[in-house]
């Protein structure tokens, strides 16, 4: 059969595709797993960046001594002080369930289910706003431009995610661009399966670069000829002209 297509060598697993754990900072960027009915108070000791985030991670330390790393909000500094319960203002960095957050709140990095610290709206940039308090829950709307239901108890952040505008700069380097996908383990570089050779690609081989055979294949084709339209049912200029 020859050699396997990177994207079946890829789906194998295996340490060469995944990211690496170098330059993390140790933890998940959580929420501590505080109750409804605690208020704490914690204070901004340093702003930390871990490999493959864009969003900078605020170190907080509480009362108690204990250090917990969250994504960190615009304006944020060293040196602020964050409330965390039900009884915390509405003020940036503050996190507060959904519940006793007003109508029109800019909110970030918001519990999906109570508990899990923070799973959506964590991207650099990011923020989402409370549409409404119903019956059903909290109506909030992403960035998506989409709404969705959540609980009243989940908790949300005040504010908009720091780091905006990071995924905007280019890359100076191929060598840069390699080390940003790979830190958060995605595939670079890409190459089209017909600029390679015949024993590595089905599409490849050739004294030009065309497939040379049909690109659309069957859902059930073995893994290694399983490259190009998956199953399609239109391409090319057909589905052009209905487009039109």
């Amino acid at each position: 059969m020859g050699k396997r297509p990177l994207v079946r060598r890829r789906g194998r697993g295996g340490n060469q595709f995944r990211s690496t754990s170098t330059g993390k900072v140790g933890s998940k960027a959580i929420y501590p797993r505080f109750s409804l009915s605690e208020q704490h108070r914690g204070d901004v000791i340093d702003l930390v960046h871990e490999r493959g985030r864009d969003a900078p991670l605020a170190k907080i330390r509480f009362e108690d001594g204990s250090v917990s790393y969250v994504p960190a909000v615009l304006g944020t500094k060293v040196g602020d002080a964050f409330e965390f319960g039900l009884k915390s203002k509405i003020e940036e960095g503050n996190v507060i369930s959904v519940q006793n957050i007003p109508d029109g709140t800019t909110v970030c990095n918001i519990e999906k289910h109570f508990g899990d610290g923070g799973a959506i709206v964590k991207s650099a940039g990011g923020n989402a706003t409370v549409f409404s308090h119903g019956d059903e829950g909290v109506t909030v709307k992403l960035p998506s431009g989409k709404f969705t239901t959540l609980n009243p108890k989940n908790r949300a952040m005040i504010g908009t995610l720091a780091g905006g505008g990071a995924g905007e700069r280019p890359f100076m380097s191929a060598g840069g661009k390699w080390r940003n996908f790979r830190a958060k383990g995605k595939k670079y570089p890409i190459v089209r399966g017909v600029a390679q050779a015949a024993y590595v690609h089905p599409h490849g081989g050739g004294r030009h670069q065309h497939v040379g055979q049909s690109s659309t294949v069957s859902r059930d084709a073995p893994p290694g000829a399983k490259v190009g339209s998956i199953a399609a049912r239109k391409t090319g200029r057909a589905r052009i002209k209905e487009r039109r």
